[in-house]
């Protein structure tokens, strides 16, 4: 059986954007759409509120946006068969476990006005950051389509993963779908305190940082299948400010992160919280096997 694709939808204009993601994505990749809406709303519900309705209004309202939801991704995409759900649970646990049974999640970025509209709320924090598939926030200009995008690129952060890395192996895949570039990144820097003021010195330092991103990037891309176009670069400068740079010319901004089940908080790392909230496209976040 063919994984859905799953979307987090809450009547939300960004997460109605996600749908129209989702439906493109379940279009390249033959797959299901699985929209699913979750809340906490029999918490909130008042008593003669329940009495006086055969269901609480906001499950009323929750089944109206799933059915609207539908709707919009029959319109984008009338191949794609589309299911829905209305859990009554909190969301990001209830995201969580559709995850354990999707191929990819997608979900929209919140907020309402001003700064708050650059960050990512905590639901999908949540979400990325314990999910067991790959999820993707859309971040950024995405023009509302996962197919083939403005730029014709993918990038991907290269981290110590190697060559038998979960990020690497999407990125391949999505590049594929979308017959774009791979643009392969990985980022490197010279510690301060390796430096030194002889002038025959002054380069070695950061030459060898430079080497062995070099020689990094070589080892984790040499399975790489042929029939994927691949650019290769290593850039000088914080990992996190590499890749958003390379975000704001890219359709999508991989990464991977390290699952540890003995850790309950989150689990994502600086890096990819910081592309989560800033990145100028939408960003997978792909868990690694620990």
């Amino acid at each position: 059986m063919d994984l859905p694709i799953v979307v987090g939808v809450d009547g939300s204009e960004p997460s109605m954007r996600a749908v129209d993601w989702a439906a493109d994505e379940a279009a390249l990749r033959g797959a299901p759409l699985r929209l699913v809406y979750a809340s906490l709303w029999e918490r909130y519900e008042g008593v003669s509120l329940t009495r006086d309705l055969d269901e609480p209004s906001e499950q009323i309202m929750a089944e109206d946006i799933v059915r609207v939801a539908a709707e919009r991704a029959h319109l984008r995409q009338a191949g794609v068969k589309v299911s829905t759900d209305v859990l009554p649970e909190e969301p990001e646990y209830a995201l969580v476990r559709e995850s354990r049974e999707a191929a990819v999640m997608v979900l929209g970025t919140r907020g309402r006005s001003g700064f708050v509209e650059m960050l990512l709320g905590s639901v999908g924090l949540t979400v990325a950051a314990h999910a067991a598939c790959p999820v993707i926030v859309l971040r950024g200009s995405h023009d509302n389509q996962a197919g083939a995008g403005r730029h014709g690129r993918v990038v991907l952060g290269i981290g110590e993963h190697g060559t038998d890395s979960a990020a690497l192996r999407f990125a391949v895949q999505e590049a594929k779908l979308r017959h774009a570039t791979l643009d392969t990144v990985r980022a490197w820097r010279c510690p301060a305190y390796e430096t030194t003021d002889h002038p025959l010195m002054a380069g070695e330092p950061a030459r060898l940082h430079e080497q062995h991103a070099v020689e990094v990037l070589a080892d984790t891309l040499k399975d790489a299948p042929p029939d994927v176009e691949l650019r290769r670069r290593t850039v000088e400068g914080p990992v996190r400010q590499v890749l958003l740079a390379a975000s704001h010319e890219a359709d999508l901004l991989v990464v991977g992160a390290r699952r540890n089940p003995d850790h309950l908080g989150l689990q994502l790392g600086r890096v990819a919280h910081g592309l989560l909230h800033h990145a100028a496209c939408p960003v997978a976040v792909v868990p690694e096997r620990p």
